[in-house]
């Protein structure tokens, strides 16, 4: 069973469909590109049909990141209509750098909950440093049927805070860092059957690649890290995250168009 990248930037500097095509040559043959405003996510769709050109297996998101949140979320619902789109975000709050108001971070990341729930489409969430707003939030609009906090950077209380939601958790790159024992920890409470993996590339290398532009190809490296942390196979966290991508994502067994 291959590898799917549920998270990442096809569309950045430093990434493109040729870091897919190698991915795909290394084990790692379904990718997830991320919309994070108009622009981007409209980009993303773009991306993901001419991969499938190539024989590519990508799929895009729409979404408004909170650092954009004040751009407003205008133009997505068109977006996310598309039939490449399989979720709603990134969305969400994000606290620790600020860059919109936080009161328009939260009506922004509402608009997504409710849109990804009217489109019956996943939700990809981005929480930084605002752990109880993003559950007030969650709560107040209702948390869709298929929820993914993205680069999971909790410890075991956050994570179970997210499963008691019924979401599923995407653990990235930094559970390879030294640093990160509570996204670990995490990553053992963390059910199977709720657990994806991903690499937010171009950001957040894993090691021994710490310091350069992140490619798809390196989500096995995030998934070995996983399987350490469990004391499991890595073939184990390999096949539940690619049977749990599949279905959060809606992503089926072929490329887009086969």
């Amino acid at each position: 069973m291959p590898w799917t990248d549920s998270h990442c930037h096809v569309t950045y500097d430093g990434v493109g469909l040729d870091a897919v095509a190698r991915a795909a040559h290394a084990g790692v043959t379904r990718v997830v590109t991320i919309g994070t405003d108009v622009d981007t996510s409209r980009q993303a769709i773009a991306t993901a049909a001419e991969a499938r050109a190539r024989g590519l297996a990508v799929w895009a998101t729409v979404g408004l990141h909170p650092h954009e949140a004040t751009a407003g979320t205008a133009g997505l619902a068109e977006l996310a209509a598309d039939p490449m789109v399989v979720a709603v975000g990134e969305c969400g709050l994000d606290y620790y750098y600020g860059h919109s108001p936080r009161d328009a971070q939260r009506e922004a990341f509402a608009a997504q909950i409710e849109l990804a729930g009217r489109l019956d489409r996943a939700l990809v969430i981005h929480t930084r440093d605002a752990w109880d707003d993003t559950f007030a939030v969650l709560d107040e609009v209702g948390v869709p049927a298929r929820t993914v906090l993205h680069c999971f950077s909790g410890g075991p209380d956050e994570a179970r805070r997210c499963l008691d939601r019924g979401a599923l958790l995407s653990f990235s790159g930094i559970v390879t860092f030294k640093n990160a024992a509570e996204v670990r920890a995490a990553a053992v409470v963390c059910p199977l059957d709720r657990l994806l993996v991903e690499t937010d590339a171009p950001y957040l290398a894993p090691v021994p690649h710490r310091g350069r532009p992140n490619e798809p190809a390196w989500v096995a490296l995030v998934g070995a890290a996983v399987a350490d942390a469990r004391g499991v196979a890595v073939g184990t966290v390999e096949t539940a995250t690619w049977a749990n991508a599949e279905r959060v994502f809606r992503l089926g067994t072929a490329a887009p168009g086969a």
